[in-house]
């Protein structure tokens, strides 16, 4: 065997165990690892080491009345308000608020102990909260467990101090940069949460214990999570237009640079995956399984409002347990994670080389995410990738299973369909299930007469099932 062919299987290998990585390890998002801050996104950063504040009540800004007009409760004036203007948009103004007031708080960083023995305790986080009653703001400081506990809903509750009197505070969600939530109330009072002032820490400096130096580099990034005091359907349907728009946009650049498909030798990049296919990636990523379970389309409406109202900001600072970044889930691995692959492997769709640039920001991504779609449906065998080409939206579920898992999943999937006697030609959209016969979803979609009815997915890999029918699920949103 010549050097060329040793060379050419080499990398072939080399290809096949990154794309068995996949662009991300689980669909279970869990963001305890400290993301990486690029440092565009530093504008609304403001480095914070100080004392601690107590209760900030700060008045919102409403003109004054006319001399002899009668001043509104504020219940009422709450109400005109929001019947003035549409919710979405008081939110949006709320949060335009909420970040402008948190630029300035201080965060205050305890350390215990002397010498060498000096500890940083914990993690300080700022919130904007909005008291209805008042009309007025309060900003709220608490402590967090560092380093982070690996909480997870149902299991021992996670562990914090409210240092600002006067407020009780109940944990929702999550740990890190992009789930960390809490509930809030005074004197019997809801407040709503608007923001929230988060800092994170060099990994580098944490391992080496330079606690002084890890406070002094801390980067407070001012964010809001998803609450139920920003959902709206008006986000909601803007996040399904927001994804969709910068979908497109990503396909016009690689149309523009005449990137080349390697799953359809000829063809062109742009023409391989619709941008209805690649922007359920941007959704399923960041859907976790349990709440998709319970909840159906109410998660998905969550992830959308999100969108919807932090655009390009959205999940940004999402980083799961396998470290894999941002709203496509990408993987660095020292370098030779799914995101150097497609950069490496696409040379011609001009991707950001470098990682936390490119796998914070959508668009850029989101051309990724296409490129490794084509890479791995370069893998497969030729009938499913006929198959593919023929009806990509329904056949996306093998690029998508790969996506999730790389190439096993794939061969996995497929020895499903051909157990169960389901040819390519057979599977189908999702449609409404026929009355008086319930099937137990996760569903493949079988031709049946002029429609389709579900036929269960057996487990073989639980986590893959539900990836592909939240993708069936999600692409309907984009259609």
């Amino acid at each position: 065997m010549n050097s060329l062919v040793l060379r050419q299987a080499a990398q072939a290998l080399l290809l096949l165990a990154v794309l068995a990585c996949s662009a991300c390890a689980t669909t279970r998002v869990v963001d305890e690892l400290e993301p990486p801050v690029p440092e565009e996104a530093l504008a609304q950063a403001v480095p914070a080491v100080g004392k601690e504040r107590g209760v900030g009540v700060v008045p919102r800004v409403v003109a004054e009345p006319a001399q002899h007009e009668t001043i509104p409760s504020a219940d009422k004036l709450a109400e005109v308000l929001v019947q003035a203007r549409e919710r979405h948009v008081v939110i949006h103004d709320l949060v335009a608020e909420a970040q402008s007031l948190l630029r300035d708080v201080e965060l205050e960083y305890v350390f215990t102990g002397k010498g060498k023995q000096e500890v940083l305790r914990g993690r300080p986080v700022a919130f904007a909260l909005w008291s209805e009653a008042r009309q007025s703001w309060s900003i709220v400081h608490l402590e967090i467990p560092r380093p982070p506990i690996k909480w997870k809903p149902g299991r021992e509750p996670l562990p914090f101090v409210v240092r600002t009197p006067g407020v009780q505070a109940q944990h929702v969600k999550g740990t890190g940069a992009e789930r960390l939530m809490f509930a809030f109330s005074r004197d019997g009072e809801a407040l709503r949460v608007y923001g929230r002032k988060f800092p994170v820490f060099d990994n580098a400096l944490l391992q080496k214990k330079q606690w002084r130096e890890v406070v002094a580099t801390a980067k407070p990034i001012v964010y809001l999570p998803s609450t139920a005091d920003t959902l709206d359907p008006k986000f909601v349907s803007g996040g399904q237009a927001f994804l969709l728009a910068t979908a497109r946009q990503a396909i016009d650049e690689l149309r523009q640079a005449r990137a080349p498909s390697a799953a359809f030798p000829g063809a062109l990049l742009a023409d391989i995956v619709p941008p209805e296919v690649i922007t359920t990636l941007a959704v399923i990523e960041q859907t976790d399984d349990s709440d998709y379970i319970a909840k159906q389309a109410e998660t998905i409406d969550e992830v959308l409002s999100q969108y919807g109202l932090k655009r390009e900001e959205a999940y940004r600072y999402s980083v799961s347990s396998a470290a894999a970044l941002g709203a496509m889930q990408f993987t660095n691995r020292k370098g030779n994670g799914t995101y150097a692959l497609v950069v490496r492997r696409c040379t011609g769709a001009s991707l950001d080389p470098n990682f936390e640039r490119g796998a914070t920001n959508l668009r850029n991504a989101m051309k990724a995410a296409i490129c490794l779609f084509d890479l791995e449906l370069s893998q497969m065998p030729s009938d499913i990738r006929l198959a593919y080409r023929d009806n990509p939206a329904v056949l996306g579920i093998f690029p998508v299973a790969a996506y999730n898992g790389g190439p096993r999943n794939v061969a996995k999937l497929y020895r499903v369909l051909q157990r169960m006697g389901m040819r390519l030609e057979e599977l189908r959209r999702p449609e409404a299930q026929r009355p008086g016969q319930p099937v137990a979803c996760p569903c493949f979609w079988k031709a049946d007469g002029d429609g389709a009815r579900p036929v269960n997915i057996p487990k073989y890999n639980n986590e893959n099932r539900w990836y592909v029918e939240k993708y069936q699920s999600i692409l309907r949103f984009f259609e």
